[in-house]
């Protein structure tokens, strides 16, 4: 059976990091606690009752796809013939009238247990919002440029391992956000992410997938221009200057600008602030691989130019204003105000092998230390 990639956390190599980590390892169990199948409730219905795989085999599912979604192409036209062959399915397809929200709503009025969203992280938000709160669960078919939310759920890329999913998969609870008004699921971005993302071209990114990001992002790092950013959590303010800061429900490691804690888990009812300084071309390069080589390990980042916390609600206002990302969509610029909203979203992922859980220890979990300009400030 599929399962989501649980990393290994590595040992410690100072007493902080490996600190840090016990919020990975409590993580990590109860992963493994949910792996036994003792109770995850999906329309009512235990997944490890003999009554939901009777439910099941009714195979009622609508789908929502974006036809301008990546690299798409024939995929999404044969999607629908596909599809039917493991589900009574209804079709909607989004459009410049018709959003892939609107769509999923209509979906709910017709009452089917499984909504599959095809297209990209935008579709896959937009599509997740309608169905918050709700006990619809959420498929997920990846056909976008990055496809992040699929990887961190560990939703193969390929259509047919990701409809294997959808076939035999495990409704789960994860965590969701709500990102200035708007639903977020993956991670909201200010600064550096959020220029690269939207100063590349719908046409390189449909050409070129992630390569057109990174060229993008390439030629931002040759004019960094670090700005100054307040955060304010629920006991303080924190003062720095930056040139990105992110705030993760979940993310691949190969975002590597939401990669500051040793793990982002979508199961801790908690948002993963991100915050990344940096002056010159090497010492930003320096960083990103740092931040890569730490978020495959699962150990927290060491530079002092990289800071990290975990806070239920944050706002983040910046000078000058900087322009906002949420889940891959732009949205105008700062201030932003992201709050998380815990378990508030099924989806149908992967099944997960039992893991031994690792023991947890004390913890800690706010690295600032070294950020230029760091001034922190305790609320009341």
């Amino acid at each position: 059976m599929p399962s989501s990639r649980q990393t290994p956390l590595a040992p410690a190599r100072r007493a902080a990091g490996r600190r840090c980590r016990a919020r990975g390892a409590r993580r990590h169990s109860r992963w493994a606690r949910r792996a036994t199948g003792l109770s995850v409730d999906f329309l009512g219905v235990s997944t490890g009752s003999a009554f939901y795989d009777t439910a099941m085999t009714e195979r009622r599912a609508a789908l929502i796809f974006n036809p301008a979604a990546g690299h798409a192409g024939d995929a999404v036209e044969s999607l629908p013939a596909r599809l039917q062959r493991e589900f009574a399915l209804s079709v909607h397809e989004t459009s410049a009238d018709r959003s892939a929200a609107a769509c999923a709503e209509a979906a709910l009025r017709e009452g089917v247990p499984l909504v599959i969203a095809a297209g990209g992280d935008g579709t896959i938000s937009s599509v997740a919002s309608a169905l918050l709160g709700t006990d619809t669960c959420l498929g997920i078919l990846p056909l976008g440029t990055a496809n992040s939310i699929a990887s961190t759920l560990g939703i193969p890329d390929a259509l047919e391992g990701a409809i294997e999913v959808l076939v035999h998969g495990e409704p789960t609870r994860i965590d969701a956000a709500r990102a200035n008004g708007r639903t977020m699921i993956l991670l909201s971005a200010v600064g550096l992410h959020a220029d690269t993302v939207g100063e590349t071209p719908q046409d390189a990114k449909q050409r070129w997938g992630v390569l057109a990001y990174i060229h993008t992002g390439l030629k931002k790092l040759m004019s960094l221009e670090p700005f100054a950013v307040e955060i304010e959590t629920e006991d303080q303010r924190i003062h720095c200057r930056a040139v990105a800061v992110t705030v993760a429900n979940m993310a691949p490691p190969r975002t590597v600008l939401a990669q500051g804690p040793p793990v982002v888990s979508p199961e801790d009812g908690r948002l993963d602030l991100t915050i990344v300084s940096a002056t010159t071309l090497v010492e930003a390069v320096a960083t990103g691989l740092h931040l890569l080589r730490t978020a495959i390990d699962g150990e927290p980042a060491e530079r002092d130019n990289i800071g990290f916390l975990a806070a239920r609600r944050l706002r983040i206002s910046t000078d000058p204003p900087q322009s906002v990302l949420i889940d891959g969509e732009e949205v105008g610029t700062t201030p932003l105000v992201v709050e998380c909203l815990p378990r508030s979203l099924t989806v149908m992922a992967p099944r997960r092998e039992v893991a031994p859980a690792p023991q947890p220890t004390s913890e800690v979990e706010v690295k600032l230390e070294g950020l230029p300009e760091l001034e922190v400030e305790p609320k009341g």
